[in-house]
């Protein structure tokens, strides 16, 4: 999986704990899946949308009904979802939230050796500085993220490295990603 596919798939904060469901053998109806993931109705169904038009879900055909449909994975999105059942495993009940946070996984995923805050970047061409600047902040003040600066160095650099569900993370979805190299 390409990392700007994986970047696309985590805008969308309920979309790796619906996948993580779905192959974790939850039924696929829109009723069991909100139970199981304790996402709003909104916001599900716009992650689950977005899981459509991925490729990833569809419809399951001649099952459910229109306002109660019912949902399986494609080929593609069972792929993507072993890896979402593998990041919850790796993760606690207290770790959910960050990890519905938009850049947090596509961050660690530039992780997987200590990097310069620009080549996180260079790894991730759509995001800001302030939103790598905030995840990072975030990760590091739940200690996913360790922050070393080489006061040495002229200008001081900062270098970030995984640490603890951060590395372990990491480590979950770095056999599954392609990434450029900072």
């Amino acid at each position: 999986m390409d990392i700007q596919v994986f970047v696309n798939l985590t805008s969308r904060a309920w979309a790796l704990p619906i996948l993580s469901s779905l192959q974790a053998g939850t039924a696929g109806r829109q009723a069991t899946l909100l139970a199981a993931t304790g996402a709003s109705r909104t916001a599900f169904s716009q992650s689950i949308d977005h899981l459509i038009k991925m490729g990833l879900v569809e419809r399951n055909p001649g099952y459910g009904h229109p306002i109660r449909p019912e949902f399986r994975l494609t080929h593609l999105g069972k792929s993507a979802a072993k890896i979402a059942r593998r990041i919850q495993h790796v993760s606690g009940a207290a770790d959910q939230d960050l990890l519905r946070r938009t850049w947090t996984l596509p961050i660690l995923t530039s992780l997987h050796e200590p990097r310069h805050f620009n080549d996180i970047k260079r790894n991730l061409p759509t995001i800001t500085d302030r939103a790598l600047s905030l995840s990072l902040r975030s990760m590091e003040d739940r200690e996913w993220v360790q922050r070393c600066v080489n006061e040495a160095a002229r200008p001081p650099r900062s270098i970030y490295r995984a640490i603890n569900t951060g590395e372990k993370v990491s480590k979950v979805i770095l056999p599954e990603i392609t990434v450029g190299q900072g």
